[in-house]
């Protein structure tokens, strides 16, 4: 079956928004390709190797459980779509993390890498080799709670694998606004990270 082109999505946002469930799930299979794109990419270790114990079918299938789990879902486009995605997978992986510490009864969570692009883009200044994903996401609650628009600038970079441009879309704000909120958040993470 062909993508739909985005423009003919917008019935299906529509009706999402009003709690029509089968319209939640057409925006889910029309964008099943973005969504396992977007698993993939933050599931890769430093060596390029799939995480055994989370693989990108169940990260996918898990953040569409949690759709299903909505009365209604509040997005208008693609772009907040995929935001709220971002949102859902970072919950599944911090819960898949916490859940692996607690297994290992306090004795270090196992090695739980994604690829972020954070850690390169950092890397002119130092290297932020492989952070966990449990300080990734205190370092973020940290963010969210001094500038809540730079974490979510974070979040659909981090954990929704959006460009500026997606991002800028679903913030309502200039793509230099969006520039400018990933210089400031990159800044925050590398101090906040380094301290840990």
């Amino acid at each position: 079956m062909a993508e739909p082109p985005p423009d003919d999505l917008m019935p299906l946002f529509a009706a999402a928004r009003l709690g029509d469930a089968q319209a939640t799930d057409e925006l889910f299979k029309a964008l099943y390709k973005d969504l396992r794109r977007v698993a993939h990419a933050r599931l890769r270790d430093a060596s390029g190797e799939p995480d055994p114990l989370l693989n990108t079918t169940m990260l996918v299938h898990e953040s569409y459980e949690r759709f299903n789990r909505l009365a209604q879902l509040d997005v208008i486009d693609r772009a907040h779509f995929m935001a709220y995605a971002s949102r859902v997978m970072r919950s599944v992986i911090i819960d898949f993390a916490r859940e692996r510490l607690a297994q290992r009864r306090g004795g270090g969570a196992g090695h739980l890498a994604i690829t972020t692009g954070l850690g390169s883009s950092l890397a002119d200044r130092s290297s932020l080799a492989d952070p966990d994903v449990l300080r990734v996401h205190e370092a973020l609650q940290e963010l969210q709670q001094i500038e809540p628009r730079l974490a979510q600038v974070v979040e659909m970079r981090y954990y929704g694998g959006m460009d500026n441009s997606e991002i800028a879309q679903a913030l309502a704000v200039s793509l230099r606004t969006v520039e400018r909120d990933w210089e400031r958040a990159r800044v925050f993470l590398y101090a906040t990270l380094k301290k840990a």
